[in-house]
């Protein structure tokens, strides 16, 4: 997913971390176990990098729930709320996160408010009472929680350089989102589509195949199981949260237990609907070259950055 005018790049101190690396990692052979090891090494630097809102999100919630004291004059929420507002500055200030970035990370933000706003209302999760920094029953730092997702995404994009092949056109990605955003809303009063929303995605990016460098290769996987993939984390994270006690479910209010795996199909339309928001900021590129996965990128081979939904 890149801008029409070229691609995504690397902010100023992605790029002093990524020379510093790229110099260590550049020594390593390219073939045999060391090779496919270093590979996976940067896979898992690469994707925790792009998910360090996230990250540090999760652990402000984690140790507020550990050691907030209780008699403290501020709220444990409007203290979540405090906490979220400095990430993002320092993300921002720290250059770790472009000011166009930002942009989209605001509109997760207000898309995930709206939902909040419905579904706490509607009684499908609650948070504690506490704090002045709310609307309605809704603590401001769940938005950011939702902002978390947008800017995985935004910075997964451009870390592993990802291509799209036989990327579906986007108005029909659109309609599908809208009728996703939409079944959120509509399931409380009339049937919930879900598995039919599903079923129409698998139509629409079934045959979707995203392309991805690494360090030294492109490697390709279905668009769809990316997807899945992407669902099932997030589905991990929400049960560190609401363990957390940053929000419940209905049925953990009287003791705390796993979300339901039910909640993967909510997560994985999520996804679409977050997928979908970026792309019509930076639209889909098709790939640049014909070399089959795993192979060496010959021609621009760079080294990685070190890089709830009811």
């Amino acid at each position: 997913m890149r801008t029409p005018s070229g691609p995504a790049s690397l902010t100023t101190a992605e790029r002093a971390i990524d020379a510093r690396f790229r110099a260590i990692l550049a020594r390593l052979p390219r073939r045999g176990p060391t090779g496919w090891l270093t590979e996976f090494a940067v896979f898992g630097l690469k994707q925790a990098w792009a998910c360090v809102f996230g990250g540090a999100m999760l652990m402000v919630i984690l140790a507020a729930h550990l050691w907030y004291p209780d008699d403290a004059a501020l709220a444990r929420n409007d203290f979540l709320t405090l906490a979220a507002v400095a990430i993002q500055i320092a993300m921002v200030a720290g250059r770790l996160e472009t000011v166009r970035e930002l942009r989209v990370v605001v509109l997760f933000h207000v898309v995930g408010t709206v939902m909040e706003l419905f579904k706490t209302y509607i009684g499908s999760w609650s948070y504690e009472p506490d704090g002045v920094l709310r609307l309605g029953g809704v603590p401001l730092f769940s938005g950011f929680m939702y902002a978390a997702v947008g800017s995985y995404i935004v910075r997964v994009n451009r870390l592993f350089d990802l291509r799209f092949a036989r990327y579906p056109r986007r108005r029909v990605t659109a309609v599908v989102a809208a009728a996703i955003y939409a079944n959120f809303f509509t399931n409380h009063y009339v049937y919930d589509v879900r598995w039919l929303l599903i079923a129409a995605v698998a139509l629409v990016f079934g045959r979707c195949v995203m392309h991805f460098r690494i360090f030294r290769f492109r490697w390709r996987m279905p668009l769809l199981l990316a997807f899945l993939l992407v669902a099932f984390f997030i589905w991990l994270a929400e049960n560190i949260a609401t363990w957390s006690n940053a929000w419940l479910y209905p049925s953990q209010v009287g003791g705390w237990h796993p979300v339901s795996a039910a909640k993967l199909a909510s997560w994985f339309l999520l996804m679409i609907i977050s997928v979908v928001l970026v792309t019509w900021i930076s639209p889909p590129q098709p790939p640049d070259d014909g070399q089959p996965a795993a192979a060496p990128d010959a021609g621009a081979a760079q080294p990685a950055p070190v890089s709830r939904t009811g």
